[in-house]
């Protein structure tokens, strides 16, 4: 009689965390290449940025002397805006608002699986959009020292922060589950983006915007992206912009984490 009402109603046993984390993440995979909306805009904003301040400041910024070749100088900038605020917070909310993110919660799906595997479609899409970047850098004539592994490198590196920084729309769609508060959290990498060596190199900085520069994390990465291009494989360089992605991907995901124990405990 057990055995039969067992098999009438199964109950749902946990998985390996692998097959968790794949689920997600094909899941989540899939739903990058429905949305060619998604790479248009992503990818006009850096291009353009990138097109335009070359055109525009490149004579006066190697005439100065401030900055020796300043296509590759804006190169890496133009990495960081491609991959910063991409991820698949967006998609979060629809599954939130719709009740479809209820129901796995209702299910043995590991928590951390729910987010790593969007974080596995956010590396693809960041690395798909640095692709094209970096590309249009090589036609213009940004050489690389590194060669090519040090271009490989230098997607991976930007991946990182943008993969780091994702923690921040993932906390506001867990939080909120509002697709325009997950939207306008692009506004928090602003101070980040223009606070720093985006246009000219640390020493050329003076006062606040020197003092805020030494504290912003983007400034380090920048750096360790630069020198793949310019200087060579500095392994100390390299290694504070690390440390600055580890140290914004602890707070972000933190943050994250936080929202999914709240939505957790409310449901």
């Amino acid at each position: 009689m057990t055995c039969a009402l067992a098999m009438q109603h199964p109950l749902a046993r946990k998985s390996s965390v692998f097959h968790d984390l794949r689920t997600v993440a094909k899941r989540a995979c899939r739903g990058v290449f429905r949305e060619p909306e998604f790479f248009i805009p992503a990818l006009l904003v850096p291009v353009f940025f990138y097109v335009v301040n070359v055109g525009a400041l490149q004579d006066f910024a190697e005439q100065s002397g401030t900055v020796d070749d300043f296509k590759a100088f804006q190169l890496p900038v133009s990495i960081i805006f491609a991959v910063t605020g991409i991820s698949r917070a967006s998609a979060l909310v629809t599954d939130i608002q719709s009740g479809y993110f209820d129901r796995l919660l209702l299910t043995p799906i590991r928590r951390p699986a729910l987010l790593l595997g969007l974080m596995v479609a956010d590396l693809m899409a960041v690395i798909m959009l640095a692709v094209p970047v970096l590309l249009l850098g090589l036609v213009l004539g940004v050489t690389f020292t590194t060669g090519i592994f040090g271009m490989i490198a230098f997607l991976f590196y930007g991946a990182l922060w943008g993969l780091a920084f994702a923690g921040f729309p993932y906390a506001i769609a867990l939080k909120t589950g509002n697709p325009a508060a997950v939207n306008s959290s692009f506004i928090l990498f602003f101070p980040f983006a223009f606070l720093t060596t985006s246009f000219l190199p640390k020493e050329a900085l003076t006062g606040w915007l020197a003092t805020v520069a030494t504290y912003n994390p983007v400034t380090y990465v920048l750096d360790g992206l630069r020198s793949l291009i310019s200087v060579g494989w500095e392994w100390d360089v390299l290694a504070k912009g690390l440390t600055a992605t580890l140290a914004l991907s602890v707070v972000s995901f933190s943050l994250a984490s936080a929202a999914m124990r709240g939505r957790v405990s409310q449901d």
